[in-house]
């Protein structure tokens, strides 16, 4: 992956890592994801971030199944 270099006032990279590290990402993570938010297409990127959701929830449904009206009971 190619490398940039930014400039940034020293209280706008002081602020970016204390975001950064409450949201336990780093400043590349999160600049790489305004940017992409900036620039990619709205429908690709709604499901990206299901996904990543996804994975973050680190459950299993350990095959368990629903029909679909039992989804509408919750």
């Amino acid at each position: 992956m190619p490398n940039i270099t930014i400039s940034l006032d020293k209280e706008l990279l002081r602020s970016g890592r204390l975001y950064a590290e409450k949201h336990k990402t780093s400043m590349n993570a999160l600049i790489r994801s305004l940017l992409e938010q900036t620039v990619m297409p709205q429908s690709q990127q709604w499901l990206k971030e299901c996904f990543q959701l996804m994975d973050q929830a680190n459950v299993n449904s350990q095959g368990r199944k629903w029909p679909r009206e039992a989804l509408y009971d919750l």
